[in-house]
């Protein structure tokens, strides 16, 4: 049976590359997205105008010279070449421009009004249903990330409307990496036989990698008898885990901050692990994540001289049609969206004498600089740690598009909490943060961890696990 699938725009903005996704079937646009497109390439957004340019690009690239009734039939869909994620596989698709505005008013086609606020809504769900009844032998199913439109869609009477499901790197969101395994009871029990070698001071155990199926570097190994293994090393047949000491894990400091839970104590540790590009911490509000990197960052970049700048980036859904409107410089016109790392730079500097001096002095002498992510694309980071807060709200590709910017002697931490996302088009199965952890976690020089206590105050913990 032929499968047709009808792009909404939105799923066009979140991925500009989905019309390759769907192999050997036809691939439907109608003529009201391409509308939207042009409408959405000039917004301020830089973000969203930019994929939307891609989209259209994409599909020139595909339509090339066809003649308009080729265009109306469906041309084919050339294979990426093997450099692109979204290499097609087997035979070639179509890809069809359905000229939407010249739909009729028929007796056996319930069709929407399209005379009110979701016009162009109304007009996709039609060419869906025109397909539909027009070809019954094919499979007619739309394709949105909008919730109301797959209701409205299948109210009207179309068979088949799904979620765009492509940029989905997982079922479920428990099998997600946390950074590290947890064994009830003993780790040992389990394990059938072991090669314990010491380094100068350093213990290192040698275990089968069949013990641990799912295991990565720069991953810990726990249990509830307080063994706290580091995989420093995984080789065909063994994975080597460095004996950390749970005492010396916990008076880690960094800045005057010393971690107040196991899973802080393992983010400390990776935090310092000198081997390590992009480390990404997930975890509910309260937790920690936001203090500890900047903490670090101080640490690295004031005391060490490791970095010469700190720049510092946070993702709010508003702030890309607000940002341009506010008086002042791109850091000024940042402050409110970035309040919380002044928080925490009063939380980490509050008992100073004169602590509003001490702040300005910090983030001066740290150069702590607010970037807007619209206007890092483009730009190359050298000599720098990079802090995005709030990064689950992006998308795989504008968190590509930030981890990409990172040049020499740089190092970029990437912080999100999966419950709070505001993108109305992303859950936490397709946000750029889950795509990121389960692309990353087998990168040797990335690491992950899963903050997961509540740090913040008991009242935060409460609201955290019960309202």
């Amino acid at each position: 049976m032929e499968k047709i699938y009808v792009l909404d725009t939105n799923v066009l903005l979140h991925d500009p590359l989905a019309i390759y996704a769907f192999a050997e079937h036809k691939v439907v646009i109608p003529m009201t997205v391409l509308e939207e497109l042009d409408v959405i390439k000039d917004r301020r957004d830089k973000d969203v105008s930019r994929e939307a340019r891609v989209a259209i690009n994409t599909i020139d690239k595909i339509v090339g010279d066809a003649s308009p009734k080729a265009l109306q039939a469906g041309v084919p869909i050339r294979v990426l070449d093997s450099q692109d994620t979204h290499q097609g596989k087997g035979s070639e698709g179509t890809l069809a421009i359905f000229p939407d505005q010249q739909i009729t008013l028929t007796d056996n086609i319930p069709f929407l009004n399209g005379n009110h606020d979701h016009a162009n809504d109304n007009r996709i769900i039609n060419v869906g249903l025109s397909l539909q009844a027009t070809h019954p032998r094919s499979s007619v199913c739309l394709v949105t990330k909008d919730i109301n439109m797959r209701i409205k869609a299948k109210g009207s009477g179309l068979e088949r409307v799904e979620d765009y499901r492509k940029d989905r790197v997982l079922d479920d969101l428990d099998l997600m990496s946390k950074g590290y395994i947890h064994f009830d009871d003993s780790f040992w029990s389990t394990i059938n036989s072991v090669k314990t070698e010491a380094h100068g001071r350093h213990t290192v155990h040698v275990i089968s990698k069949n013990s641990l199926p799912s295991i990565y570097l720069n991953m810990f190994v726990i249990d509830d008898e307080d063994f706290i293994g580091f995989v420093v090393n995984i080789d065909q047949e063994f994975v080597y885990l460095l004996d950390i000491n749970r005492q010396h894990l916990m008076n880690q400091n960094f800045w005057g901050i010393h971690p107040r839970n196991l899973e802080q104590a393992m983010a400390f540790y990776l935090l310092r692990h000198d081997n390590s590009d992009l480390m990404v911490m997930t975890g509910p509000a309260g937790s920690g994540k936001t203090l500890l990197a900047l903490a670090y960052g101080l640490q690295v970049t004031m005391e060490e001289k490791r970095f010469n700048k700190i720049i510092v980036a946070r993702s709010t859904p508003p702030m890309a049609e607000d940002i341009g409107f506010l008086p002042g410089t791109e850091e000024e016109k940042m402050a409110p969206w970035l309040a919380a790392f002044d928080d925490n730079l009063e939380i980490l500097h509050g008992a100073d004498e004169h602590s509003f001096s001490s702040i300005d002095y910090v983030k001066q002498k740290a150069n702590i600089q607010f970037k807007s992510l619209n206007f890092m694309r483009g730009r190359s980071f050298n000599n720098a740690l990079i802090i995005v807060d709030e990064a689950q709200g992006l998308t795989q590709f504008q968190l590509k598009s930030i981890v990409t910017r990172i040049g020499s002697n740089s190092k970029i931490i990437v912080l999100g909490n999966l419950a709070q996302i505001d993108n109305k088009y992303i859950t936490p199965l397709t946000s750029g943060l889950t795509y990121l952890v389960e692309k990353s976690k087998s990168f040797k020089y990335a690491s992950i961890m899963h903050v997961n206590g509540i740090e913040r105050s008991r009242l935060a913990e409460f609201a955290e696990e019960n309202l």
